[in-house]
């Protein structure tokens, strides 16, 4: 199980232009696709069969086929796993860090045009051209702005701008063995899970509103625990990537493999929304001790969720 979590934008299948709305729809009426349920699991044997491959196959050749479905009110909603696009991002964003991942190697598999709207403007040749392949093949997504990928994902631990989108009203939680308390729509059948989904227009409303919030705090507020320039920063990067979406969309943040690491005390018990959501409520009302304080709350459960990497 992969210790992830994930935050996703689901796109109402009437969004897209053709070819790909005919597809989704066909993908999303078919009995044979990966379901809710299973698609994380899937996602994960998929990675692990690129990792143990030799050579090492860090980017696909070609886009994935599949995506998250969700039916909403008699409105199908997808959101592409756009595996090669994430790869590519991952890849792109490891070598400008830390160099070349091993002396003398390049991502097996590519060098071929990948399949589906971005990876099928790509040829071989262009791919080659550059003195690394994936390199190149990103550059051009990004010359052409298909570099925009539905999900974000986020290892061992959530990032606290991750809450804002949401209120507490909006979660679906789920112990297992249909176990469990749901604080909105079922979004997967009765496997553990943690869920917050809205709509896109809440997300962006209460994003914005976070960012008014947190500009009119003090540089250095609370002994520099919370720093604002730094958490404006990060929220804004969130809320661009939000706009980069149908306004019609849905947005959801999926605990991912990350509940699995906790007990079902602690998972019920877990108010990061209601904390940050009351720190951005503090933070506009100019109070920032209460600011400092919700945050350190959220801050450091999570801090404890990203020292089981360590632990790894």
């Amino acid at each position: 199980m992969a210790y992830a979590a994930y935050l996703r934008i689901y796109v109402p299948v009437s969004a897209f232009h053709e070819p790909d709305r005919s597809r989704w729809a066909a993908y999303a009426a078919s009995s044979t696709r990966p379901r809710r349920r299973d698609s994380l699991a899937v996602e994960h044997a998929e990675a692990l069969r690129r990792a143990i491959t030799t050579p090492w196959v860090a980017v696909p050749v070609r886009e994935s086929e599949h995506a998250y479905v969700r039916r909403v009110d008699g409105t199908t909603y997808v959101c592409p796993w756009q595996t090669r696009l994430r790869c590519l991002l991952a890849y792109g964003q490891m070598r400008s860090g830390s160099g070349a991942v091993l002396a003398g190697e390049r991502p097996a598999g590519e060098g071929s045009a990948g399949e589906g709207s971005a990876g099928e403007a790509l040829a071989g040749e262009e791919l080659a051209a550059d003195g690394d392949p994936a390199l190149a093949a990103l550059a051009r997504l990004e010359e052409t702005g298909a570099a925009r990928p539905h999900i974000m994902a986020s290892s061992w631990t959530v990032p606290l701008t991750w809450f804002v989108p949401f209120t507490p009203a909006e979660r679906w939680l789920s112990l297992g063995d249909d176990r469990g308390r749901a604080g909105a729509a079922a979004t997967a059948s009765a496997t553990r899970a943690l869920v917050y989904t809205t709509p896109m227009t809440q997300a962006r409303r209460r994003v914005a509103r976070g960012l008014a919030a947190l500009r009119h705090l003090p540089a250095r507020s609370g002994d520099a625990v919370l720093e604002p320039s730094r958490a404006v920063g990060e929220l804004a990067e969130v809320g661009r990537w939000l706009e980069d979406f149908h306004p019609y969309s849905l947005v959801e943040l999926d605990y991912g493999g990350l509940v699995h690491l906790v007990s079902d005390d602690a998972l019920c018990g877990d108010q990061s929304v209601a904390e940050i959501r009351a720190g951005i409520d503090g933070a506009a009302r100019g109070e920032c001790e209460l600011a400092v304080a919700m945050y350190m709350r959220a801050r450091d459960r999570w801090r404890a969720f990203a020292e089981f990497e360590q632990a790894n």
